[in-house]
């Protein structure tokens, strides 16, 4: 670490002596475990033959120089920092000899309980550096199943604000390590995936299989199936998210059920699903009911019908009514009209009138004249 800005995060600091029994500013020396990741501003250098990692103050901090601003005296032995990188200035013989060689220039104590921390294995926080019992007693979270701290060199799982011990981290039913298993939380309790479908998944209906927790699932009526296992009992394809429709026991898409059970329009043979009108006791289609004559569809229009066969009242008029012998028009009574038939003539009731006066004869007396019908009065005229 720098000795200077405290920038390095972990690792032990010890006083050493120089390899060759020469004395040396021990504030440059450090020791850092191999494999340990060095700030990237951390300048490093190792001396020649010596198994000892050198670190260096950080380039951000003032290089320091001895406060007499003195050089030191040619052929004067160096330390191997400043011979291999020449970061700092030497101290002068003079400042040199007060510096006791092993002993550090500078205090670095722990933030809470202000021990030395040289030589002691050590973390820094952002509060300061921590000796491993503080730092154990004011940041180590409690273990939710043992309830003891969970220390820096322990493994921590964490699940729902719940911290524990990685040998604490187990199945409430099998006592089973869940570490490094899929896991499921029933109320406070953590189970592993072959307790927690013992005790609470549901069976599917159709292949009597557990339903796995996540896995697509269809429930109906108090029944449980896979996705995959719901199928139509006539095509035998699976339903999954369509909709479908019971009978009794047995479950139909809607195409296999119109097909097996919906009635069939009399015309053309076809399910009968919506809509729709009955004649004589049969389902239709209402694009299927149509006049025999002139195709018009007779769904909500009146209509009559001629040997079975319906008909719109044009048709019916101009093919099967009798025509009005006054008016030559159909007689049909629709709407309610009344009509007079006297031998092979006929007569709307409006149309029944005298050939002369024009006097309506309904419900009177009438002489007929050849082609014509008259009243009293103007037969006697004649």
């Amino acid at each position: 670490m720098c000795m200077e800005c405290r920038s390095w995060v972990t690792g032990r600091t010890h006083p050493l002596p120089c390899p060759r029994g020469q004395p040396r500013p021990s504030f440059l020396l450090g020791i850092v475990r191999q494999g340990s990741e060095l700030p990237k501003e951390t300048r490093v250098r190792r001396r020649q033959n010596s198994p000892f990692v050198v670190l260096g103050f950080c380039a951000s901090v003032r290089m320091r120089r001895c406060p007499t601003r003195r050089p030191a005296s040619s052929g004067q032995a160096v330390t191997a920092l400043e011979a291999e990188g020449n970061l700092l200035s030497p101290l002068c013989p003079q400042e040199a000899a007060r510096v006791p060689a092993g002993i550090m220039t500078e205090g670095f104590d722990c933030a809470s309980c202000k021990e030395s921390l040289y030589g002691r294995k050590y973390i820094q926080v952002d509060e300061g550096p921590f000796c491993i019992p503080c730092y154990d007693a004011h940041f180590a979270n409690t273990c939710d199943e043992c309830k003891e701290p969970i220390g820096h060199d322990c493994r921590e799982l964490y699940y729902e604000d719940r911290h524990y011990h990685e040998g604490c981290f187990r199945c409430f039913r099998c006592d089973r390590s869940l570490a490094d298993e899929p896991f499921t939380c029933q109320g406070q309790e953590l189970l592993c995936n072959d307790c927690y479908c013992r005790e609470f998944s549901s069976q599917c209906v159709a292949c009597q299989q557990v339903v796995m927790p996540g896995s697509r699932k269809l429930e109906y009526n108090g029944q449980t199936w896979h996705e995959h296992c719901f199928l139509c009992s006539s095509c035998q394809q699976p339903i999954g998210a369509r909709s479908f429709i019971p009978d009794q026991k047995d479950y139909y898409c809607v195409p296999c059920y119109e097909n097996k059970f919906a009635p069939r329009c009399t015309h053309c043979k076809k399910s009968l699903t919506k809509g729709g009108v009955t004649y004589r006791d049969e389902p239709w289609h209402r694009e299927c009911f149509v006049c025999t004559g002139c195709r018009t569809p007779l769904a909500g229009q009146q209509f009559t019908s001629q040997e079975d066969q319906p008909y719109c009242v044009k048709c019916f008029g101009n093919l099967y009514a009798k025509k009005c012998s006054a008016c030559t028009k159909p007689i049909t009574g629709f709407g309610g009209g009344k009509y007079v038939s006297f031998e092979d003539r006929h007569w709307h009731h409006n149309c029944f009138s005298c050939s002369r006066c024009a006097a309506s004869l309904v419900g009177k007396g009438f002489i007929p004249d050849n082609e014509e019908i008259l009243c009293r009065d103007c037969a006697s005229d004649l």
